[in-house]
């Protein structure tokens, strides 16, 4: 992923694509988020309707690269076919004669789609059962649990364009997916009503500031090169030629950004996750009869009731993912994954701006740190620290 390294001097782009939880509203969509590196784009989570946040956002659909699922609710994975459909030249075959895609290879890099068990079958059922044509490639890698069978929970063969993929266990309680030199994904086990899994995108250690002023005159001195300075610039140790010894800056610690699947106990993934400088975290119930809006006054209902219920059906309170945040020592926190109640255009809407604020309140009594509520198409940047 050659561009990625052109994520060293700028920022890292997340946009949330949906932001609710179950049903779809007029202002919030299924989940899915970008990250977007350089030219690179990778995809997290790909609920019903997807592809129709992409069209209006400012991400280029065609730089998606990889996609990571963090479990197979449909919330969380029905807009992923479509979307495949869309990136590898799919079509529901030809009226008459034969269809080219039948016979031709691709020829780009294949997509790469990661998840728990269930992911390629699901694909792999839905390519088969609407008839899709693909033109590329895409390869299916899945994150196995102990527990989890040794086959591909499918009687179904690979698609045509289908490449073969890793089954990829865990080491030491996590799953460790990829690393370039640049960026590293690992992930771990997190608590929810099915199988799920959180992710954590690391960037590797930073080049440290270097101050020429304190380098070039004894370069200079010595009589060496100035190339040196590229050397000094990489944390290297130099020895000049009349023997003086200069070390360079000590490297910075590179990003990290943790995303969470939906979520009632993420506490697997803390050691992956500590000292994120963004922790993305759903926060599906809130208790808000303080703020004057009658909908929200519910008889009975308190804190501890809200956040029983929501445990009960595998989610977290915004008081839960502020503790989850203090507990990492994360920079930042950013909430999605809200309850259609919550209207996600509190941009606009006075109201929505009303709930939206209680709601980030609610985070910040049990966190000190940066909060956010997410809506849809809201951009943050990760910016590379000082």
């Amino acid at each position: 992923m050659d561009s990625t390294r052109n994520i060293r001097s700028g920022p890292i782009n997340v946009t949330f694509l949906g932001t609710v939880s179950a049903s779809p509203t007029s202002t919030r969509r299924h989940s899915a988020l970008t990250l977007r590196m350089g030219g690179d784009v990778w995809l997290f989570d790909c609920g019903e309707g997807t592809q129709t946040q992409l069209q209006r956002s400012t991400i280029l659909m065609g730089s998606i690269e990889k996609i990571f699922i963090t479990h197979t609710h449909g919330d969380h994975i029905a807009g992923l076919v479509p979307l495949m459909c869309a990136l590898l030249d799919g079509d529901g075959g030809a009226a008459e004669g034969d269809d080219p895609r039948l016979t031709q290879d691709g020829t780009a890099k294949p997509l790469e789609i990661y998840g728990p068990l269930g992911t390629r079958a699901y694909i792999r059922s839905c390519l088969k059962y609407t008839y899709t044509a693909l033109q590329e490639s895409y390869v299916v890698h899945e994150l196995r649990f102990p527990k989890d069978p040794r086959n591909d929970f499918t009687y179904l063969p690979p698609h045509r364009h289908e490449l073969p993929g890793r089954n990829i266990e865990q080491e030491g309680g996590f799953w460790h997916l990829y690393d370039d030199g640049v960026v590293a994904v690992s992930a771990a086990p997190i608590r929810h009503s099915i199988p799920c899994v959180g992710y954590v995108v690391k960037e590797a250690y930073l080049p440290g500031k270097i101050d020429p002023k304190l380098y070039i005159p004894a370069i200079k001195k010595a009589g060496d090169s100035l190339r040196l300075m590229s050397d000094l610039q990489r944390g290297e140790t130099v020895k000049l030629s009349d023997g003086t010894v200069l070390k360079g800056p000590a490297h910075r610690p590179g990003r990290k950004i943790v995303v969470l699947g939906d979520t009632y106990n993420p506490s697997q993934i803390v050691p992956l996750a500590m000292d994120a400088d963004l922790l993305i975290h759903e926060a599906t119930n809130a208790h808000l009869p303080h703020i004057g809006l009658p909908q929200f006054e519910v008889d009975g209902e308190t804190v501890e009731t809200v956040e029983k219920r929501a445990k009960s059906r595998g989610h977290s309170t915004p008081q839960m993912a502020g503790a989850f945040a203090c507990t990492i020592r994360a920079k930042q926190l950013i909430m999605n994954h809200f309850s259609g109640r919550y209207g996600g255009d509190n941009d606009v809407n006075e109201e929505s701006m009303i709930v939206m604020n209680a709601i980030a309140d609610l985070a910040k009594s049990e966190y000190d740190g940066g909060v956010l509520c997410a809506r849809d198409l809201m951009s943050y940047d990760v910016v590379v620290p000082k």
